[in-house]
């Protein structure tokens, strides 16, 4: 998830040398002539600073799936998030795309008509497996062309020891603004350096703002995919997130903190409460906290941001029952919650889900497991969105100065992009 809400470090560049040496040096399938097809998969790599890199995950499906598939071979190449968007588009652009990518969006493709449809390169068991909103997120118009690979979801952070420290009780966390209001301020007379963490600095400014949004029945788009950045209910949740910040309930200057930097602030017992991941489990695992539901508007919400990466299919090579074979393989229950566990993700199907639930070494996960099922979606299947995300990832952050004014050039932004 590269940038985004899993904050997952990328493995250096001459890492990623390596293992595109690894390829077999063909960027799309064959079928050699005593019948056993190759086909190309480029995969993301989930591996930290260079360790832990998802090539051995992969080679190990790999191995599995060619012993019991001797007449198909996979020919992996893995890339560092830092590289593979480029890499990818070259290789498009070429007309050398893979069978199957692994990445953060396939808005694109699809909109190109360069993808199978999901239902064409998994069967009806693999499908039927995927959590609603997870599917129903890998649409556009109407029919399901990403497939889901791992997904992150939000949930509210408290450090409970700053909150005994102003006289708050933990086991009672706020529930709507007003709550939030009234115990920053009380944080705040205590001493607290940050009462209310609101990191809209570029690194994730689209995520920390869709988060508020949708606390106040908000969003980018409408239910007819129509943008609606400047809507009366964005503006409102900014206007209350201004009011935070000009009271000194937040950190100084908003946009210009990223939510990296936070989490650190956080972990350091700087920050009585922001909205967390759960990457930060680990970071907090020696802390006193609550993992609690959002505070809404009006009321604590059901609903949370969400986040996916996806796995794609190309027609080019005309491969769909070779890709069928390997995904079905890949999106095994036993294979996915594995890749889970290595790398503290979340599921995205009903299976992984359900097993790690029943599981006692995950227990830390449980609230995010729990829900998950409500995840709220970026615009992903909108081919606009990606320009969009990086103009509101930029901008955003001065709508805790001046909501309207910021609100209504980013959506006349999204507009224009739209034309």
């Amino acid at each position: 998830m590269k940038r985004r809400l899993l904050s997952l470090s990328a493995a250096t560049l001459a890492g990623a040398l390596a293992l595109s040496g690894c390829s077999k040096g063909s960027n799309s399938g064959s079928t050699s002539a005593d019948g056993v097809t190759t086909i190309k998969f480029v995969a993301a790599d989930y591996g930290s600073n260079g360790q832990n890199p998802t090539q051995a995950y992969w080679q190990g499906v790999i191995s599995a799936f060619e012993q019991q598939n001797p007449k198909i071979k996979v020919d992996l190449q893995v890339i560092n998030w830092n590289d593979i968007d480029t890499q990818v588009k070259t290789m498009v652009q070429n007309g050398n795309q893979p069978d199957i990518l692994q990445t953060g969006g396939y808005a694109d493709f699809a909109k190109n008509g360069q993808l199978y449809p999901a239902q064409d390169v998994l069967s009806a068991g693999t499908t039927g497996d995927f959590l609603p909103a997870m599917a129903h997120a890998g649409e556009q118009e109407g029919t399901q062309y990403g497939i889901p690979f791992i997904s992150s979801a939000r949930m509210f952070l408290i450090n409970n020891e700053l909150f005994k420290k102003a006289g708050l009780d933990p086991a009672n966390p706020p529930k709507t603004w007003a709550d939030i209001t009234a115990d920053a301020t009380a944080l705040k007379k205590a001493g607290v350096e940050i009462p209310l963490g609101v990191p809209l600095g570029k690194e994730e400014a689209q995520g920390e703002s869709f988060i508020w949004m949708l606390e106040n029945h908000g969003g980018y788009q409408d239910d007819k995919g129509k943008y609606v950045i400047n809507s009366q209910a964005n503006i409102d949740t900014f206007t209350q997130l201004k009011s935070w910040v000009d009271a000194g309930l937040t950190e100084q200057s908003p946009a210009s903190v990223n939510r990296t930097d936070l989490a650190k602030d956080f972990a350091s017992g700087k920050v009585g409460m922001l909205n967390g991941i759960p990457t930060q489990l680990n970071d907090v695992k020696n802390m006193d906290v609550t993992w609690t539901s959002m505070p809404g508007k009006d009321g604590a919400s059901k609903a949370t941001l969400g986040v996916a990466d996806w796995v794609m299919a190309f027609k080019k090579g005309g491969h769909k029952e070779q890709i069928k074979a390997f995904l079905d393989f890949a999106y095994s229950k036993d294979n996915t919650v594995k890749f889970d566990k290595e790398y503290s993700l979340l599921p995205v199907t009903q299976s992984a889900l359900t097993a790690l639930q029943a599981d006692p070494d995950q227990k830390a996960l449980t609230p995010f497991l729990q829900i998950l099922p409500t995840a709220v979606f970026y615009p992903l299947s909108d081919p606009t969105w990606p320009a969009v995300s990086a103009q509101v990832k930029t901008q955003i952050g001065s709508a805790a100065t001046d909501p309207k004014k910021t609100l209504d050039a980013l959506q006349q932004a999204a507009q224009q992009a739209g034309e």
